[in-house]
């Protein structure tokens, strides 16, 4: 159950950081670190992250977000259905 609420709480935040950078990149102001995206990402938030760049049409041009999300997506799957049946 525990982790149901990390990957809810993770895909969220992946979520709301793409939102506030896109915000961020409109108005010239300091950015998220590309980092900051992909390691919440890869700390479960890859769903939230793909939501959020199509929500708000943000890092959609970039092929290291556009082809990397969807594979991280199919990882965590993989990975989520290991630790649900184990």
């Amino acid at each position: 159950m525990e982790l149901l609420y990390y990957i809810g709480f993770a895909n969220l935040l992946g979520f709301v950081l793409m939102g506030i950078d896109k915000k961020k990149a409109r108005n010239r102001e300091r950015r998220i670190p590309e980092r900051t995206l992909w390691g919440v990402a890869i700390l479960g938030g890859a769903i939230g992250s793909l939501v959020g760049m199509n929500v708000y049409r943000h890092k959609t041009k970039h092929t290291s977000f556009k082809i990397g999300m969807p594979i991280l997506i199919v990882i965590h799957i993989i990975l989520y259905g290991y630790f649900y049946m184990s």
